[in-house]
């Protein structure tokens, strides 16, 4: 054989190999995904995460303004005529999380099944109907409030569109970059909670935007609570269609559910569940209780004026925490945050109005800005941590380059792409767990058990973790 058809072989057998541009192409499935390859990430890999990553970020961030329109609607039912008492309408607030928390579980493992592009597009427009449901029911003052808990349950599972997000969104970046990616989508995903809280005030003002009749209120004004609802409408057909047909399914996170419920039977996905609860489980928890918070305790103090800033500083913050958590070490930055969250909370409980004594609202809400702003920083200080963990104990022993570590690195991928998912499901419990606790318990003794959980995630991070000789260090 000639060198020169020996050299024409060879050429054919490479194009053969190499992967086909156009599965990159939007709307595609992608079948050759190497992150974790230098040069495929300089050239390809990087511009794919990337378009795919700021698809899916207003995808989530309008899934969180469903899971938390009821944190401002209910805070103007009785101002319309509805008679609901105060404990019922922090259960309204409550209920979202129970669903959210319960679907996220169900997503978490659905989202890499069925693939990022599809599965966004579908539980994208999986909302509309909460939302029509919710914007005819608060024109009745008659709406019987069995009714209103059911739409609140279905607003709920916004609040799962998350889990699939995160987990799918996490393999389509190389480790070093993981915590970042993930700090951007959660991060602002999560400030969804501070749209919702911001702009509904303003839109069931407007008669504008109105569709049906207005809500008449004591004092004569007329306000528009459909607005909260029906605007968003629009906005996630569009953002469905943009999903459908910009982003990527990966089959590397193609996973059946048998090669994903291993995640039970590992210690690290529970110790982490528990150290996410006490991040994120506050973050969502405290975002949701607090227009009815500062409405109940601090009456002279406007809602729609301050609400909303808590929960765009922790959004903002977890984005701060991935960066910081990948030059720092996930599990020094998580004990930091707790360290912060017990801290503020603390102080909180110290500005509350005791007996004769008013307390101080500007204490008090800088005190939960401290606490938002710490719970930001571990939500995505923790979510550095899962992969990180993961690989090391899936990766430990094997040569980099064998087959044996190639199996080994995709199956950390999946375990971590599930525990996230996971994680983040039992998570969301606290949108329901902190709204009732607060419905049922005094604020003070309430808030005297979060600083008490707190101090038990400082320790759960340090030996496991942060401390030297530790099993899994992060």
């Amino acid at each position: 054989m000639s060198s020169a058809t020996q050299d024409l072989r060879t050429e054919t057998d490479r194009r053969a190999q190499a992967p086909d541009p156009a599965q990159y192409r939007p709307g595609r499935t992608i079948t050759d995904w190497t992150p974790e390859d230098p040069s495929f990430w300089r050239t390809t890999g990087k511009r794919v995460a990337t378009r795919n990553l700021w698809i899916a970020v207003p995808a989530l961030l309008v899934a969180f303004v469903v899971w938390q329109v009821w944190s401002i609607t209910a805070t103007n039912l009785k101002d319309v005529g509805f008679g609901f008492s105060q404990s019922q309408l922090f259960w309204l607030t409550a209920v979202p999380g129970v669903t959210g928390g319960t679907a996220r579980i169900l997503y978490t493992f659905l989202g890499p099944m069925i693939g990022q592009r599809r599965f966004t597009a579908i539980s994208t427009l999986v909302l509309i109907g909460p939302l029509l449901w919710l914007g005819f029911a608060v024109q009745d003052p008659q709406t019987p409030y069995g009714t209103m808990i059911a739409i609140a349950a279905l607003c709920g599972i916004g609040g799962a569109n998350f889990s699939s997000s995160l987990a799918n969104i996490g393999f389509f970046y190389p480790k070093q970059e993981k915590g970042n990616a993930t700090g951007v989508n959660g991060g602002l995903g999560n400030l969804g909670v501070s749209v919702v809280q911001l702009l509904t005030p303003i839109l069931i003002t407007s008669s504008v935007l109105a569709i049906g009749a207005g809500q008449k209120k004591a004092d004569g004004s007329e306000i528009h609570l459909q607005n909260a609802a029906f605007v968003w409408v629009p906005v996630l057909i569009v953002l469905a269609a943009v999903a459908w047909f910009g982003q990527n399914d990966l089959k590397v996170a193609s996973t059946p559910f048998s090669q994903q419920k291993v995640i039970f039977k590992r210690k690290h996905n529970w110790l982490m569940t528990w150290l996410y609860v006490g991040t994120f489980g506050s973050f969502i928890g405290f975002a949701a209780a607090m227009p009815l918070l500062i409405k109940t305790t601090f009456p002279a103090y406007s809602v729609a004026t301050y609400a909303w800033m808590g929960p765009a500083l922790g959004a903002l913050a977890r984005w701060a925490g991935g960066w910081i958590a990948d030059k720092l070490g996930g599990a020094r930055v998580t004990i930091l945050s707790f360290a912060g969250m017990a801290g503020s909370i603390t102080g909180v409980i110290t500005f509350l109005p005791s007996g004769s004594d008013q307390g101080s609202f500007h204490g008090f809400f800088l005190c939960f800005l401290s606490a938002f702003f710490f719970s930001g920083i571990g939500n995505g200080s923790t979510f550095r941590q899962i992969p990180v963990i993961f690989r090391s104990q899936h990766l430990k022993g094997l040569t980099e380059g064998t087959p044996q570590y190639a199996a080994a690195l995709k199956q950390a991928e999946i375990e971590s792409g599930a525990v996230t998912g996971f994680t983040a499901a039992i998570a969301a419990y606290g949108f329901f767990f902190i709204p009732a606790m607060f419905a049922n318990f005094a604020v003070t003794s309430a808030m005297w058990g979060f600083v008490g959980f707190y101090a038990s995630c400082v320790a759960v991070a340090w030996w496991f973790y942060a401390r030297k000789g530790a099993e899994a260090p992060s």
